[in-house]
């Protein structure tokens, strides 16, 4: 199975994550197909509950039980099982995604920047707390928590170029107290306020994430050209207008590559 879902890890990857695939490219190239297949779990995950797939609940269900060192069943939980022969997977991080996952099935909602920052980091910043044990540290009490605030602040960022196409399925991230103190309103031409205060909130975490990757063992430049290349995204929002015209931020490919290139 691990050629077949290898295969399909490196097609999903360039085809649905062009940004995260341009900095695969960087990593070491021991671990650079482990965190392809890491990618195909979560974004297999994603795309069952954003999808609403029928078994999305019962997929969760299985990675979640591989995480309390329960049997192994299913696509994704397989994969994990496999890889955590390789790797020192942190299990409970992705219990901690799962959780994530099952606020978007139950439609949690989000009152304040405290809860976006649990649901932030439950889809992304275990994300990142995967990758540092995949890629090493030279010190776990510290680079963790820079870890997870990387994964954070990408997510956050998801979250601020995706407003109109959550709005179109019905879904809201952006905190209803960050709306109301802001205008009330994410309507296209009247969310100034509301993506301003958003992008500080981002541009914090990012410092933090950013300061984390030198305590990575390896794969600095691959994390550091990721993030900054994501961090551009609120760069463009700025540029465009702070939502001045409905529809997600679209960074050009060249200037991508020139910020990756530059990133430290």
């Amino acid at each position: 199975m691990c050629d077949a879902a290898l295969l399909d890890a490196r097609r999903t990857t360039r085809r649905v994550a062009r940004t995260f695939a341009l900095a695969c490219r960087l990593l070491p190239r021991d671990v650079r197909d482990d965190v392809y297949l890491l990618y195909l779990v979560f974004r297999t995950l994603d795309d069952a509950v954003d999808n609403g797939q029928p078994d999305a609940c019962e997929r969760l269900a299985a990675v979640e039980a591989w995480a309390a060192g329960g049997a192994v069943r299913g696509r994704e939980a397989s994969l994990l099982e496999q890889l955590s022969a390789r790797h020192p997977l942190p299990r409970h991080a992705f219990a901690d995604f799962c959780a994530g996952m099952r606020d978007d099935l139950d439609g949690v909602p989000i009152y304040d920047d405290l809860d976006l920052d649990r649901y932030c980091y439950r889809v992304a910043g275990t994300v990142g707390v995967v990758m540092a044990h995949v890629l090493g540290m030279h010190d776990e009490e510290r680079a963790l928590p820079a870890a997870a605030a990387l994964g954070q602040a990408m997510q956050r960022t998801n979250v601020l170029r995706d407003i109109d196409e959550d709005l179109a399925v019905g879904r809201v991230y952006i905190p209803r107290a960050t709306i109301e103190r802001c205008g009330g309103s994410l309507r296209a031409g009247a969310r100034e306020a509301i993506l301003r205060d958003q992008i500080a909130r981002a541009d914090a975490q990012y410092e933090v994430g950013f300061a984390g990757i030198a305590l990575l063992a390896r794969g600095q430049r691959a994390i550091a050209a990721a993030a900054a290349m994501y961090r551009e995204i609120l760069r463009q929002i700025e540029r465009d207008g702070y939502g001045a015209m409905p529809g997600r931020a679209v960074v050009p490919r060249r200037r991508k590559l020139l910020v990756a290139a530059t990133s430290r």
